[in-house]
Formats: structure tokens, C-alpha cells, sequence
């Protein structure tokens, strides 16, 4: 196996310390969680207090100021042990950049040392049930009114962490009729008067990740709810565009951890299980199916690694990142499926984690922008847009 070159001792010292938490607040619930369709919300505080959650915001929001590298390990190491229902990393390493990013200096002491404490739970909500990938088909508005206030109405679905979500980065059109040069982001804060969560949705995979549908019923928005203030109305889509590469690149992390974790998976238990009187890792067929198998990982390994020291350099562009994301997510799911496959009968049973881990797979290729629209992103930089 290539060695890894992009972490120093320090990354691995928080790897353990990570590894040893995951270990201990999560892994001995997340079935219990699968079943209830959230996990606890003491998970959160959990991390908070032991400094999980914001590690690469800087200390003066209660962050650890660390590189996003610390972020990376948190996304392998779930991974590594399939716990699809933490969403920290949406919340710390999606939420809160827009926040650090493009919010008023008030916006920002307000919200991110909450968020690093883990005492408000960050969402985001673009998807809605008719735009799907297209944010320039989004439905929801936020129209402002005399007062300089907004009025927003719309829904959301598919909103990860939003069942527990404690502050929304609201995805609306505030010029309804100049498609994406019309778009706004907004700071919704649960119990605002007209924001209700609906129904947790009930998915194939990922169970315990609380996903639900988010509704705005002509809620009042003060201007200081404007994500960034007046100077960013109707640029919510440059800074959409802006951090999608690194949302990207994460859904990409955890494409090659999970299928790295699902081949040791395999390995594992083809030593021990016999058929007709032998190990299954004896037979040619498994063999060769898993070197093939470790091999398109380890080119997808460096791929990856490289594109988090370009991202690191903040030289990781949007064509890239798509290539990432569409690449590995195809890799991940067929990883799940050859493995499965090896467990045999085994492989369909819901308390393997190589079947939970199957079901969990599907939806990469799905969100942060289906694989087609990573393809479509991928011909207009080559200049074949049509």
C-alpha cells in the first residue's frame, strides 16, 4: 500500500483520541439510534465538550483553529466503522464555513461559538421536493417587506440534521423572477414563529441520520437574519458554488474510507468462512475480486489526498472536486456490492455491517449533486457544454 503523507503526528494523535470517543459515545448506540431514526442529541453535546465539533473554525468562535485536516480524520474514522448518523461534519465543516465565511461579525458571535459548543445543531436546506440538483429551480422566497424585513415561505426536504437542527442556512430566491442571480441565504432559528419541522424521513440507508422536511409559513425575518447583511442579497449562489467543491471532496472522503472499511470487512471473514470444507479466501475468484477491489481504492486513495492538499491550497476547483465525488461514490457502491457478494447469505442479514453499509452507500451518488450533474459540471470545463 502507497504510505499517506498528509498527516503529521498531531493528526494521529487526534485520530486516536477521536477513534476512543467514537468507540465509546457512539458505536454501542448507533443500532438503537438506526431504530429510533435520529441519534441522541447528547451525542452533540458530547462532542462539543470534548472539542469535536468546529475544529477548523478559529478560537475566537470557540474553534480549535486547526486545519481541515483534523475534519478529514473525523470522516475517515466514522467511516471506518459505519456510523452513518453523525452529521458533524455537514454541521462543522458545511454550516459553519458559510457562517466564517460570509456572515456580519454579529452573525458570527452569535452562531459559531454555539455551534462549536455543540449547543445549536447547524443545517442546511436547499433541497426542496420539485428542484432536486438544480438550486436554480428552488422554490422558496423571501420577500422583503417595507420595514427592510423578510417574509419567507417554502419547503425543504432531504435537510440532513434537521430533526435536531437548531439554526438553518435557508436556501431562498429573494428576486423571484432572476433565477440563480436571485438568490439569498438565510439564518433561521428553530421556534421562529412559522418554521416547523415535518416528519423524519424514512431512507433505505443512513437510519440514524435524522433527515427531515423543514416548512416556512410567512416567517418574519429582521434584515440581520440576511446571511452576510444586504451587501450579499442575490448572492447566495456564488457562495453556494464557492464551498461546493469542499462538500464535494468530504462526500468523496468517505466514499474510499467506507470502502476501504468494507474490503478489511471481507477480508476478515473470508478467512474464517468455509464452503465446501475450505475457506472462502481460498477460492481464485474471491481472491482476484479483492485485489481488484483494493486496487481501484488505493488509486482512488491518492486521488483523494491529492485533492485535499489542493484544497488545502485552496487550489481545488469545481471540475475536480465533481470528478472526486461522482468517481468514488461509483467505486464505493460497487465496492459494497462485490462484498456483500462474498458474504454470501450473510451479506443480506441488517446486523452485518457490510449490509448496513450497502444500503448506507446509494445515496452518495445522489446528494451534494447527483453523478450526472458532476458529469455535466465536468463537460462545460473541458468545453463541451451543450
Amino acid at each position: 500500500m502507497i504510505e499517506r503523507t498528509l498527516f503529521n503526528p498531531e493528526h494521529e494523535a487526534f485520530r486516536d483520541s477521536f477513534r476512543r470517543f467514537v468507540a465509546k459515545e457512539i458505536v454501542p448506540f448507533h443500532a438503537a439510534w438506526e431504530d429510533q431514526g435520529y441519534v441522541d442529541r447528547a451525542v452533540w453535546n458530547a462532542a462539543g465538550a470534548n472539542g469535536f465539533l468546529c475544529p477548523s473554525m478559529p478560537e475566537e468562535f470557540g474553534g480549535a483553529g486547526a486545519d481541515k485536516l483534523y475534519s478529514v480524520v473525523q470522516i475517515e474514522e466514522l467511516a471506518r466503522v459505519g456510523v452513518t448518523g453523525i452529521g458533524y461534519s455537514l454541521h462543522s465543516e458545511i454550516v459553519a464555513p458559510y457562517l466564517l465565511h460570509y456572515a456580519t461579525e454579529p452573525q458570527k458571535q452569535k452562531y459559531l461559538p454555539q455551534m462549536a459548543s455543540g449547543a445549536m445543531v447547524g443545517a442546511i436546506a436547499m433541497s426542496e421536493p420539485a428542484a432536486g440538483s438544480d438550486l436554480q429551480g428552488i422554490q422558496t422566497t423571501a420577500i422583503q417587506q417595507a420595514d427592510g424585513s423578510y417574509r419567507l415561505n417554502g419547503s425543504k426536504t432531504f435537510i440532513t440534521n434537521g430533526w435536531h437542527a437548531d439554526l438553518v442556512v435557508v436556501v431562498a430566491k429573494t428576486n423571484p423572477t432572476a433565477g440563480a442571480k436571485g438568490t439569498s441565504l438565510f439564518l433561521v432559528e428553530r421556534g421562529m414563529p412559522g418554521f416547523t419541522v415535518g416528519k423524519r424521513l424514512k431512507k433505505l440507508g443512513m437510519k440514524a441520520q435524522d433527515t427531515a422536511e423543514l416548512f416556512f409559513d410567512n416567517v418574519h425575518l429582521p434584515a440581520d437574519q440576511l446571511l452576510g447583511g444586504r451587501s450579499h442579497e442575490n448572492k447566495g449562489f456564488v457562495c453556494l458554488m464557492e464551498q461546493l467543491p469542499w462538500e464535494r471532496l468530504q462526500i468523496a472522503i468517505t466514499a474510499v474510507a467506507a470502502a476501504q472499511a468494507a474490503i478489511d470487512w471481507t477480508v476478515a471473514y473470508v478467512k474464517e468462512r468455509k464452503v465446501f470444507g475450505q475457506p472462502v479466501a481460498s477460492f481464485q475468484n474471491t481472491r482476484f475480486t479483492l485485489a481488484e477491489l483494493q486496487t481501484q481504492v488505493q488509486i482512488a486513495q491518492v486521488f483523494i489526498d491529492r485533492c485535499t492538499e489542493l484544497l488545502l491550497q485552496d487550489r481545488l476547483d469545481t471540475a475536480t472536486a465533481s470528478m472526486a465525488k461522482y468517481w468514488t461514490t461509483d467505486l464505493q457502491c460497487k465496492v459494497m456490492d462485490e462484498c456483500v457478494q462474498l458474504f454470501g447469505g450473510y451479506g443480506f442479514m441488517w446486523e452485518y455491517p457490510i449490509t448496513r453499509a450497502y444500503a448506507d452507500a446509494r445515496v452518495q451518488r445522489i446528494y451534494g449533486g447527483t453523478n450526472e450533474i458532476m458529469k455535466e459540471v465536468i463537460t462545460r470545463s473541458m468545453g463541451l457544454g451543450g
